[in-house]
């Protein structure tokens, strides 16, 4: 089978490798800003960038149980690896906003009351805090079952992010919509009952991980 080959590969695959390549997009963006190759506005392209990159691997997470129920591939063990470089990716979209875009504390605070998409984004990262946090094996052995309840904060946390995501976006655009349309979907196939995967050929069926 297709999926037997493709884990096969993925489990030749090192997990320190994600950890190794997470920063080459962050340093080629920093790169292009500091070179003039994102535009007359540097800055908000750069953090639009880091949000969107933190969308995605947030979004990249969400397929792996999908893709363990229905297609039988298994990324179970890159899991922990993609939820904290979307972490990274939040921070640094943060970071860009706070020291590079804004630098006055109390516009800060101004701006995370007053602005509604800043309200929601902050809570898509203060809800990510805990969850990145406990992505060890220590916090996974001591938290036992609660460590699960607690990491369904991810759903939470894709949906406030999708919404910071349209919300950010003026006037109607496609694209936000779009990633909304797609977290949607992947949430969606969590209420799948498992039996009818079953019915059509087993396997991924007995995936009990969450994603």
């Amino acid at each position: 089978m297709l999926a037997d080959r493709i884990n096969g590969w993925l489990r030749r695959l090192p997990v320190w490798m994600l950890y190794a390549l997470a920063p080459v997009p962050a340093i080629w963006l920093l790169w292009l800003g500091l070179t003039g190759g994102l535009g007359v506005e540097p800055i908000e392209a750069l953090e639009h960038e880091l949000g969107e990159l933190a969308l995605q691997l947030l979004i990249a997470g969400l397929c792996i149980t999908p893709l363990r129920r229905f297609a039988g591939v298994n990324l179970l063990r890159f899991r922990r690896a993609v939820g904290l470089i979307a972490f990274l990716y939040v921070v640094l979209h943060l970071l860009v906003w706070l020291v590079l875009d804004v630098q006055d504390l109390g516009r800060i605070w101004a701006d995370i009351l007053k602005r509604p998409y800043i309200t929601v984004g902050m809570g898509a990262f203060l809800l990510m805090l805990p969850l990145a946090l406990t992505s060890n094996n220590r916090a996974v052995r001591a938290l036992g079952r609660r460590w699960q309840r607690l990491h369904r904060l991810t759903y939470g946390v894709v949906l406030l992010a999708a919404l910071h995501f349209v919300m950010a976006r003026k006037g109607f655009q496609v694209e936000p919509l779009l990633y909304a349309g797609a977290i949607l979907a992947l949430l969606a196939l969590r209420l799948v009952p498992r039996r009818r995967n079953a019915a059509r050929g087993g396997g991924p069926a007995r995936a009990t991980a969450r994603g």
